[in-house]
């Protein structure tokens, strides 16, 4: 269920108060028809079979197991609705049908029927598995969210679902089943719901569940989450290559025919009359993705379409091969062996390119089984239907080794930076890019970019720790190394070696960065507690520190980096388990809580007179307004202290507000329209404007940032500078940031004497031609 979920929907009527706890079908029959929802034909198949009494005492038999599941949802869920105002019931039922599908057993079934009520009605797990055994509470469970956790924020929201969801799946990798056809499912009946949440929820499904069922080989399931949330993000886009994929079908599917005829014909001649080929279109968002990939339009990508053989066997797959390459003229470097080289996810397929009637034409070739597996990922696995799973151990848990890997690092700290965590997790979810060989010929499957350090951690943990070197194809090479597809790596370790920090500097997995840090945080304590002292002291003075570190408001910020004590997080700011910039807005957040709690608000008069006395925090350039209002830049100060807002960078000429900061930070001016102005509370905001007489004099400039994307060509930044001081503009700082294949982006600092200076400026560069977009940015970033 999508979270929040419960918002999406109102209960008619008294709801589920005082309605019998878990009833069943009994022995009682209801028609099909009676229940008033559309229903797919197997249900109603096996509502018609269900005989009397099935369901009363925990049914194994899938004939009694699924009627009784989705006759005890449908009587919890009546009386509530979902956001369109369709009976609540459609939904379970949905998820149900979807997990059938892809081929998930009866008790995966009946636990997307029950999916959502021990959240949303009265019943309790005991009576699920009273009803229903063991499997399927424990099915329901993992995919019902906890109740009464108090986040702070959304971001810890998220992580902590995610961390729910992954301890869930390493207990029952099919529990993610359940939750990937819930999501599904709402993101088809997404369209009633806000459009900011349905941003929210389309982001989210891009970014994590439909690499997840990537992650566990779910093809059918993965690009359909990728079309409807790329519908949603870029719905522009979407409808620019649905209109193009329709207006083009009639010659693609013509060129298409010829090709699988053609194939057909010549694998017939070779004896493989019983390999079955037929043409597929790819789906949208992957057209889409190639385009913005390549910076290419529409008319330049050929392969929209692809053609599949599926053979009678592992052999006749690379017979089929040799036939398409006889056929076709390859393209080399598009060859891929997925089969003696599988994906991470255990998807198998023979992949190659050729030149077919002057066009690209993508081909791939893979048996019965294999096609099952790649459509159906997990789902398709023999274990499903005994009931077992994978996760719970051998040979085919190694497949699902990047799901230890996360659990891993999330019990071992991780959950200090929710926002480090969640980034993570979503890289971590893509496919594996790199595969290396150990010296014994194993496969091991690691992230873009690794290092002989990320193999090590890969390995084991006290490989990693006692690393010293390594040699990549029998010759040593330093530890910062990338590694390539197919190196052979041998690690060389020693009992007295230990982790470096610098290995923080160039390793790509989360699972080594982790383990590096954990090593410190464990043999380096005393020295880490020092660390963290030194940078606190370094930002908050020396003086009145211990008073600091002993007071609640440090312990508040202990227990919010999921620590025990202030000792603890010393040490985790020292082996950066934390972030300084984390640890001192969330103090000053607590002091102020704390203040306020102990001693009343004072009024805002007083709060700005007071500011004449305090200091201006470290870096930021403060002024003080002259005691003559004629002589100040500013107008409505009555000479207290103020600085300019870096967020927005106020320029004179535009309309501005003062704020009243709390904790003695002065006055701070911004524009009118900012952002972080409009959030202040109006007792804290100050009527000023601008001095005509004084702001804007000669030789008086203010800081602006630009951020400027431009097409990527030698002396773009020459020629945008030769602008700038032909109008006689200084810029004190100018930073360039490159993507292959993309514009590039361009941030400068520049200083000013007006507002009408800016936009006049602003209108010189976009006369550029190679000015793609400009905009004001702040001036910190």
């Amino acid at each position: 269920m999508l979270e929040g979920a419960a918002s999406e929907r109102t209960a008619a009527g008294a709801g589920l108060d005082g309605r019998p706890a878990a009833p069943l079908a009994g022995c009682r029959k209801i028609a099909p028809d009676d229940y008033g929802i559309p229903l797919p034909e197997w249900l109603r198949a096996c509502l018609i079979q269900v005989p009397p009494g099935a369901g009363q005492f925990c049914p194994t038999d899938p004939e009694a197991l699924l009627p009784a599941a989705f006759h005890f949802a449908f009587q919890l869920h009546e009386g509530q609705f979902r956001a369109s105002g369709e009976p609540y019931i459609t939904h379970p039922v949905a998820v149900a049908d979807l997990l059938r599908e892809i081929g998930a057993g009866p008790s995966v079934i009946a636990a997307g029927f029950l999916h959502d009520v021990v959240e949303d009605t009265d019943v309790s797990p005991e009576e699920i598995e009273a009803h229903f055994g063991a499997e399927v509470r424990g099915l329901v469970e993992g995919v019902t969210k906890l109740g009464g956790i108090h986040f702070t924020n959304r971001t810890e929201a998220q992580a902590e679902n995610l961390r729910k969801m992954f301890l869930a799946m390493a207990s029952d990798i099919r529990v993610v089943l359940v939750k990937l056809a819930d999501r599904l499912h709402n993101m088809r009946t997404i369209g009633p719901l806000r459009p900011e949440k349905q941003q929210r929820i389309a982001r989210e499904t891009r970014e994590i569940y439909a690499p997840l069922a990537n992650r566990l080989g779910i093809g059918r399931l993965k690009w359909e989450l990728e079309d409807l949330a790329f519908k949603v993000l870029e719905s522009e886009g979407y409808r620019q290559v649905q209109q193009e994929v329709a207006s083009k079908r009639s010659d693609r599917e013509q060129r298409l025919g010829v090709t699988v005829e053609l194939l057909r014909q010549r694998l017939c001649a070779a004896g493989l009359d019983a390999c079955e080929v037929s043409g597929r279109p790819k789906h949208l968002y992957g057209i889409w993705s190639k385009m913005q990939r390549q910076q290419k339009a529409f008319h330049e990508i050929y392969d929209v379409a692809a053609v599949r053989i599926i053979t009678p066997s592992l052999d006749n797959c690379y017979r089929a091969l040799a036939v398409v390459h006889d056929t076709f003229r390859p393209i080399p470097g598009r060859f891929k062996d997925y089969i003696g080289l599988p994906k991470p996810n255990g998807y198998q397929s023979l992949h190659t390119a050729v030149i077919g009637r002057h066009r690209p034409i993508e081909v791939q070739i893979r048996t019965a089984e294999m096609h099952r597996v790649a459509e159906f990922g997990i789902a398709a696995h023999w274990k499903y239907k005994e009931g077992g799973s994978p996760a719970n151990g051998g040979s085919e848990a190694e497949r699902f080794n990047w799901l230890r890997q996360l659990l891993d690092w999330q019990q071992d700290g991780a959950k200090d930076d929710h926002s480090d965590y969640l980034a993570s997790i979503k890289e971590d979810l893509f496919d594996e890019e790199v595969f290396v060989f150990t010296p014994k010929g194993d496969v091991v499957g690691l992230r873009k970019d690794s290092t002989p350090v990320d193999f090590a951690y890969r390995i084991h943990s006290e490989v990693g720790n006692h690393c010293q070197g390594a040699r990549i194809n029998d010759r040593l090479c330093p530890l910062d190394t990338a590694l390539e597809n197919g190196d052979f790596v041998q690690i060389l370790t020693s009992k007295s070696a230990h982790p470096s920090l610098d290995w923080l500097n160039f390793v790509a997995t989360p699972t080594a960065r982790n383990r590096i840090r954990q090593w410190y945080k464990r043999s380096h304590r005393e020295e880490n507690m020092q660390r963290g002292r030194v940078m606190l002291e370094r930002e908050l003075g020396r003086g009145g520190l211990d008073s600091l570190l002993q007071g609640e408001a440090m312990a508040r910020v202990a227990r919010r980096c999921n620590l025990q004590a202030s000792d603890d997080l010393l040490a985790a700011l020292g082996f950066g388990g934390v972030t300084l910039h984390q640890v001192l807005n969330r103090l000053r957040e607590e002091l102020r809580l704390l203040s306020e709690s102990s001693s009343p608000q004072p009024s805002n008069e007083d709060l700005a007179r007071s500011l004449q006395q305090g200091a201006a925090p470290a870096g930021q350039t403060t002024r003080t307004a002259p005691v003559s209002a004629a002589d100040s830049p500013i107008l409505g100060l009555e000479g207290l202290e103020y600085r300019m807002g870096g967020c927005c960078g106020p320029l004179p000429g535009e309309a501005i507000v003062g704020t009243v900061a709390l904790g003695n930070h002065g006055i701070t001016i911004h524009r009118q329209d900012c952002g972080n102005a409009g959030a202040i509370p109006a007792e804290r905001r100050l009527p000023v404007r601008w001095n005509p007489a004084r702001a804007a004099t000669a030789g008086h400039r203010y800081p602006v940032q630009l951020r400027i994307d431009v097409l990527d060509r030698v002396g773009i930044l020459k020629d945008i500078l030769t602008r700038l001081s032909d109008s006689r503009i200084n810029v004190s700082d100018a930073r360039v940031r490159t993507t292959a294949g993309k514009p590039a982006r361009i941030d400068l600092r520049i200083e000013l004497e007006s507002g009408d200076q800016l936009r006049t400026t602003m209108a010189q560069i976009r006369s550029m031609a190679d000015v793609l977009d400009l905009c004001r940015a702040g001036i910190g970033g």
